[in-house]
């Protein structure tokens, strides 16, 4: 082993990125390392240029830095971008004429954590990928070389192309919530340029997000913003996790729409456009935005949960939207195919706004069901893909009516439920779905069953 050989922790290494928590298991030493491998790996494929950016935590200028210092190190000349939303990281790497991009983000997570997301030209670095970066710092397989370092601000082409692609009509009042997030200054700049009223909240970009937890998948961090909405008598609300890559969505009435319900919304436009078009959406969602695409004319994909993994699919079927449950919505229709929660938000406005009825209206007219939030309970990290399988291996067994395209989705007449490993957690995530009461009581029985047949613990929500 040479000096700058260098071990993760094994936690931080995810199948979508690296994440950990700085101070335990995530360290400036860690973005070095990121810098070097994942430099390297960007010089032996010809590349020559790379940008990287970073989020608002407080820990992110170090970490950022000592990025930059091992990016620079194997030869590669270093874009800076500064601070901002990672979205704007990937818009960085379509237009700048770098070679790949490097974000240091800790998402949607709490304030204690960071990481880094990474592309290389328009493709995710993941999996296997990320895997390999691992063995090559283990083993100190670097590039060597003196790159250069320049500052590019990209703010203002970055806002000026979201709102090419805004239509205008009727002028809405809307609730906007950056979380204390990254996005908060691309929000501002944005909104002072959309017709209409808007009210910001928690703009400010503060790392340690002092208003509620950064991730507007969760219904209690909504609770701000809906607030608001019904105090401004707005026509709806969006909010964004901490680097700007997931959408939360409330209508004038103060309901959430979640990524499923806003992915039917997005696809009405999106098939209007492209008769036909392939749509997808990851294994969680309702099948009613299934049956909705396929009603619009369009094809509905099912495929497994992962925004590298959904853009990885996009790439290969040509679909101009996807949506994951996670609030990701990613837009190959005018857009780059990349998830941008600022560009969705700008869209859905686009929509909103041309729009004989309002959001509230489209939310009425989507199909009634009854379903369990996404449920997730702790196993053993060494059994919980076992787990899933067994299930799998009994269901087939007795001829049920299954989908394994990422762990088990069950349907009945009842509906639905699903089961499936998280590949980032030592988590199973469990989903019952149904057209009454009755019926979802009946989809969680049959969930526990199983769960109890392989000898887990269902969580306290079944």
């Amino acid at each position: 082993m040479t000096q700058l050989a260098h071990q993760f922790d094994r936690s931080v290494l995810r199948e979508y990125d690296i994440r950990g928590i700085v101070g335990e298991t995530l360290s400036e030493d860690d973005a070095r390392a990121v810098g070097r491998g994942f430099g390297s790996v960007v010089v032996e494929k010809g590349g020559k240029r790379i940008a990287a950016g970073r989020d608002g935590r407080l820990h992110s200028p170090a970490m950022h830095a000592a990025l930059i210092d091992g990016l620079a190190s194997t030869g590669l000349d270093v874009v800076d971008i500064g601070l901002g939303p990672t979205p704007m990281l990937y818009f960085a790497s379509r237009t700048l004429g770098v070679d790949a991009g490097v974000m240091v983000t800790g998402s949607h997570n709490p304030s204690q954590y960071n990481g880094f997301k990474m592309v290389i030209g328009a493709k995710s670095f993941w999996g296997d990928d990320i895997r390999a970066l691992g063995v090559r710092c283990a083993a100190a397989r670097y590039s060597r070389g003196a790159g250069n370092v320049s500052q590019q601000d990209v703010r203002e082409p970055y806002v000026a192309r979201i709102l090419q692609d805004y239509r205008p009509g009727k002028p809405l009042a809307v609730v906007w919530d950056a979380g204390n997030g990254a996005g908060g200054e691309i929000m501002q700049r944005l909104t002072q340029r959309l017709p209409g009223r808007h009210v910001l909240l928690n703009d400010a970009i503060d790392g340690r997000f002092p208003a509620h937890h950064p991730d507007p998948t969760v219904a209690k961090n909504l609770m701000q913003l809906q607030d608001a909405v019904a105090r401004e008598q707005a026509d709806l609300g969006v909010a964004f996790d901490g680097d700007a890559d997931r959408i939360g969505v409330v209508d004038g009435k103060g309901r959430i729409l979640w990524g499923d319900q806003l992915m039917a919304v997005f696809a009405r436009e999106v098939l209007s456009e492209h008769p036909g078009a392939t749509i997808i959406a990851d294994v969680k969602a309702s099948q009613t935005l299934f049956d909705e695409i396929a009603r619009l004319g369009g094809k509905p994909l099912m495929w497994r949960t992962g925004h590298s993994i959904i853009k990885t699919k996009m790439a290969e079927t040509g679909a101009p939207l996807a949506g994951e449950m996670s609030g990701h919505i990613f837009f190959a229709d005018r857009w780059y195919g990349f998830d941008d929660a600022l560009y969705g938000a700008v869209r859905l406005l686009s929509i909103v706004a041309r729009a004989a009825k309002s959001l509230a209206e489209m939310h009425d007219e989507l199909p009634a069901v009854v379903n369990t939030p996404e449920l997730r309970f702790p196993v053993d990290e060494v059994r919980k893909f076992a787990i899933v399988d067994e299930v799998k291996d009994r269901l087939q067994k007795a001829g049920a009516k299954l989908s394994d395209i990422d762990g088990v989705r069950v349907s009945t007449r009842d509906g639905w439920w699903l089961l499936r490993a998280s590949n980032t957690q030592d988590v199973l995530v469990a989903r019952c779905e149904s057209g009454d009461e009755a019926g979802l009581a009946r989809l969680k029985q049959a969930l526990v069953a199983e769960l109890t047949r392989s000898g887990v613990r269902p969580p306290a929500d079944l």
